[in-house]
């Protein structure tokens, strides 16, 4: 058993002895009655603007913001949402509130799963081909000990709704016995087979995981701008293709990876500054506790992606955002110079001000995105240059790497082996070898990563993406050991 799952037994324990010693004080301070309740603050208003530590009573229930907030009703959004319930409260100084009713029961909005940080990862659809990398290998790896959650990449989004991609990979391909997640071989005649049938066995073995179904990314995000268009219908069609009687209860979510709201990805978006937070409102309305998150651009220069995207409006719909802290510079510039892709803060000799981890999240923190809805974001790969005559960072180059599936990049587990690390830069790793010049992530850089990401109060990390790791999963361990 891994360290996350010791972290989750000692949060238990204390929340548990928490829990007891809440139950003496209580009866300390109030000694001649149990049932006495705490006097009502002002009763909660949609206009009123509320920062962390505000109170507010609503339907008898006295509450307390964790974050900034306007127009959010107190008690709609669960545990997991910017209200924290105190209990009931009587005796409210405001004449218009209203009369106390029972405690509101909802289930916690979006639960994130495990106690303690989140620690989530892709599952790319097409990697069951050229990568051979399938669903069990997420066990053998010893990485489903370690995962929170999994992001099933991608859907696509076609004439304003939700759509399932290569449907012989997700439901069709069969798995025999030595492929299997459980040892045992599909058959013929059964009606769901593919990686969604490998995933829930997963799922079976691993109970407290979450897997969430991932919509866009860089090649699909083009459909978005006509599904902001009407956010209500293409939230209807997410949730009834996610909730399809075959592969019900697979799902715990969903996730939009919108590259980028009004700034160029693969197209240029011109919906509009309210489109992202008005998909993602609706989302939340449909899918209602069920997880809806989001991947996000890491450009924290001024009047960049980050500027333009409507993350700040949207950030109260979304249970975290995934910063995609990474491919900041790459092999695109032929010629250099290089610099590596991941950087948590800035270096000398920085191509881009701004390119770095650290910009892009005290940024979204300034629009006032919390800081738990945060998770830095890792590639478990490296960007390279050849023709590339320095060790150091900053060099001319004259073109990319040759790599596996395409140049410019390539996977950690040949990088680790083919051209270890040479240095670090930017709180990243980078290697200098035979003339390329390649910059990644290791377990060491992670340690530094993850330590910085508890120093800020992030919600956890995510990883793009699960192939890319070794075959013991040393990348996805890494990050379960550094992080709170």
């Amino acid at each position: 058993m891994r360290q996350l799952k010791t972290r989750r037994l000692i949060a238990i324990i204390t929340a548990a002895l928490a829990v007891l010693t809440t139950g003496v004080i209580y009866t300390v301070a109030n000694p001649f009655s149990a049932s006495a309740q705490t006097v009502c603050s002002k009763a909660w208003n949609a206009a009123t603007v509320y920062v962390g530590g505000d109170t507010a009573s609503h339907d008898g229930v006295e509450y307390r913001a964790k974050w900034w907030t306007q127009g959010e009703k107190p008690g709609t959004t669960g545990e997991w949402g910017v209200w924290e319930s105190k209990g009931r409260c009587g005796g409210d100084t405001d004449p218009t509130s209203e009369p106390p009713t029972e405690e509101p029961t909802e289930d916690p909005t979006g639960d994130p799963g495990q106690s303690g940080a989140i620690n989530a990862a892709y599952f790319t659809e097409w990697g069951v081909y050229g990568r051979n990398y399938h669903v069990k290998n997420i066990v053998s790896s010893g990485s489903a000990e370690d995962l929170t959650h999994i992001n099933y990449a991608f859907g696509n989004v076609k004439n304003g709704q939700c759509t399932m991609d290569d449907s012989y990979a997700a439901i069709d391909k069969a798995y025999t016995a030595d492929q299997s997640v459980d040892g045992v071989a599909d058959t013929w005649d059964q009606p769901l087979r593919g990686n969604f049938n490998q995933l829930i066995k997963l799922k079976e073995m691993h109970p407290d995981l979450k897997i969430v179904w991932s919509f866009g990314g860089w090649t699909y995000s083009g459909g978005f701008g006509q599904a902001a268009q009407n956010p209500a219908a293409f939230a209807e069609s997410c949730y009834n293709l996610l909730h399809d009687p075959r592969w019900d209860g697979l799902f715990d979510g969903i996730d939009i990876d919108w590259e980028y709201p009004n700034a160029c990805g693969l197209t240029c978006d011109t919906s509009g500054t309210n489109a992202f937070p008005n998909l993602m409102s609706a989302l939340r309305t449909k899918f209602g506790d069920e997880l809806v998150t989001a991947a996000i651009t890491a450009d924290g220069t001024s009047g960049g992606k980050i500027d333009l995207g409507g993350y700040g409006a949207a950030a109260r719909y979304v249970d975290y955002y995934q910063v995609m802290t990474y491919d900041y510079f790459g092999a695109w510039d032929a010629d250099g110079p290089t610099a590596p892709h991941s950087a948590l803060n800035g270096f000398t000799g920085q191509p881009i001000a701004g390119f770095d981890s650290a910009t892009a999240i005290a940024k979204l923190k300034s629009l006032g995105v919390p800081s738990e809805k945060l998770l830095l974001g890792f590639g478990y790969y490296g960007r390279g240059w050849t023709g590339v005559t320095q060790s150091a960072p900053g060099g001319s180059a004259t073109g990319a790497a040759p790599g596996t599936y395409e140049a410019g990049i390539e996977d950690y587990k040949v990088l680790v082996n083919e051209c270890p690390a040479t240095g670090t830069v930017g709180g990243t790793a980078y290697a200098y070898c035979n003339g390329e010049w390649w910059s990644y992530d290791t377990p060491a850089t992670i340690a530094t990563k993850t330590a910085w990401a508890n120093s800020q109060d992030l919600g956890g990390a995510f990883a793009w993406e699960l192939s890319g790791d070794t075959s013991d999963g040393d990348l996805v361990s890494a990050i379960a050991s550094g992080l709170d």
